[in-house]
């Protein structure tokens, strides 16, 4: 725990403390010097709100289309009287072992028309194979006779699933959300493979290009007569980049052990 828990609270806490001291490697486990002028500037460069809102966009759309495709498809696939699903999960199970490669994969994505568009970043691969797999491992796990009941008064398909097995589900649709999202936040290659507009890319190209650049002097910024030295502020977009998605776990937390045990053992 202390191993995984240490490098976060030491950015954290670089994060809030003096560029200076921060430099001089003297912050341990509490904040030196107190500041949020880090923050202040990080949040007044127009880029930083753009590629915010951008990664907002991205991991709403992006989650809420692959979760839906993904019940979509398992519904179907876990059940007996489903003509030819064997056949089906074998390709399913093949596409998720072997891949036309990148640059197939690019020419699809720009023949479609996707090429510079947020559906780049959505669409390919928007259905993950595992997930697929563990969710309908869920869906085979529900007893039948909750479908069998719905069919003798008079339930189709589609009433089947939004109406009986959606609310009993939400284990499995919590757990492939936070699967989703997380996957969707932490993006980068998408992005920076399809997307060629700057005003387009997520917070994670952004926070790409603060750690890998050569040029430190561009990231000083001067604030209330004090420079912001450039390992701060790497401190700090760190934080802003991972604190929203760790702040939505807690609220899926109940259900996700149960819905990845369940989906990923039980049939």
């Amino acid at each position: 725990m202390y191993i995984t828990f240490y490098p976060f609270w030491k950015i954290f806490v670089s994060s809030l403390s003096d560029p200076n001291l921060v430099l001089l490697n003297k912050i341990k486990w509490i904040p030196k010097g107190f500041t949020l002028s880090n923050y202040k500037i990080v949040f007044s460069n127009n880029n930083v709100l753009l590629a915010y809102w951008n990664t907002i966009l991205y991991t709403v759309t992006g989650t809420a289309i692959s979760v839906i495709l993904t019940i979509t498809t398992a519904y179907p696939l876990s059940r007996k009287n489903f003509y030819g699903k064997n056949v089906y999960m074998k390709l399913i199970i093949f596409a998720m072992l072997f891949s036309g490669g990148l640059i197939p994969s690019f020419l699809v994505v720009k023949s479609l028309g996707f090429y510079n568009k947020i559906w780049a970043i959505i669409i390919p691969g928007a259905i993950n194979i595992w997930n697929l797999i563990v969710t309908r491992t869920f869906f085979m796990s529900l007893p039948d006779s909750l479908e069998e009941s719905a069919i003798i008064d008079g339930a189709n398909d589609i009433q089947v699933l939004f109406q009986i097995y959606l609310p009993v589900s939400m284990p499995i649709i919590a757990t492939m959300t936070l699967f989703y999202a997380v996957g969707q936040w932490n993006n980068y290659f998408k992005p920076l493979i399809y997307l060629n507009n700057k005003r387009q890319y997520p917070m994670q190209i952004f926070l790409r290009s603060i750690l890998i650049s050569s040029d430190i002097s561009q990231y000083q910024m001067q604030a209330d007569d004090t420079v912001v030295i450039s390992t701060s502020i790497k401190y700090t977009v760190i934080m802003i980049t991972t604190l929203p998605i760790l702040a939505v776990y807690p609220f899926l937390q109940k259900y996700f052990v149960k819905g990845v045990m369940v989906g990923a053992i039980k049939g």
